[in-house]
C-alpha cells in the first residue's frame, strides 16, 4: 500500500483522520501540523499522498503543493470557497464536509495511479554513464579471453552472478576486473 502523509492545523483532526485511513488498511507514515514537516517526509519517501486541509500552521495548501516532490499526490480537503480555485490549478480535492467513503475511494485511486507509475518507471532500463558502460565492456573483454567465452556468455555471466549477489551489473563487473586485473 501507498505511504499516506497526514497535515492538518490541529492534530486532533490530523490523528482522526489517520485512524479512518489505518482502518482501510493505509500506511500513515506521520501526521502533521507544518508543511516544512510534510515536505520534509515526502521527500524522504519514495511516492506518498498527502491528505491536507487548507491552512498548516506555517504555510497554506497552495505552498505545500506547489513545493510538493514529483512522486507525491495531495488531496485537500476543504470548503466550498476554495473549490474554484482547486479546479483551475487542478488541485484534487474532497469537499468539507466529507464521507469517509469518498476519502478512501479517492486514496484507492491515487494509490493505483502512483504504483503504475512507479512500475513503469522501473520497468524502464536504466541508463548507463560511458564510464559503466566500459567497466561493463572490459569486464567482458577479461572474461572472454581468460575464461574462452563469447560476448554474449560474459555478458550473460556478468548478468547472473548481478542477480545470484543482489547488486547491478556494474558492481560485478568491478568486482570481476578486481579478481583478474588485480
Amino acid at each position: 500500500m501507498i505511504n499516506v502523509i497526514v497535515a492538518f492545523p490541529r492534530i486532533e483532526d490530523g490523528k482522526g483522520i489517520r485512524g479512518l485511513l489505518m482502518k482501510y488498511g493505509f500506511d500513515v507514515v506521520g501526521v502533521y501540523t507544518s508543511g516544512a514537516r510534510t515536505l520534509a517526509r515526502a521527500y524522504e519517501l519514495e511516492s506518498c499522498i498527502i491528505v491536507s486541509g487548507y491552512q498548516l500552521a506555517d504555510m497554506i495548501y497552495e505552498e505545500l503543493w506547489e513545493s510538493m516532490p514529483p512522486h507525491a499526490k495531495m488531496v485537500l480537503l476543504t470548503g466550498k470557497d476554495v473549490w474554484a480555485d482547486c479546479a483551475e490549478k487542478k488541485i484534487l480535492y474532497l469537499p468539507m464536509p466529507f464521507q469517509g467513503r469518498d476519502l478512501i475511494d479517492t486514496l484507492q485511486t491515487l494509490a493505483e495511479q502512483l504504483a503504475e507509475r512507479r512500475r513503469k518507471r522501473k520497468s524502464q532500463p536504466k541508463k548507463r554513464s560511458r564510464e559503466e558502460e566500459a567497466v561493463i565492456a572490459r569486464a567482458k573483454e577479461i572474461l572472454q579471453e581468460r575464461n574462452c567465452m563469447t560476448e554474449e556468455e560474459a555478458h550473460r555471466y556478468l548478468q547472473k552472478c548481478s542477480m545470484e549477489n543482489g547488486c547491478d551489473m556494474v558492481e560485478t563487473a568491478k568486482m570481476v576486473l578486481h579478481i583478474y586485473d588485480g
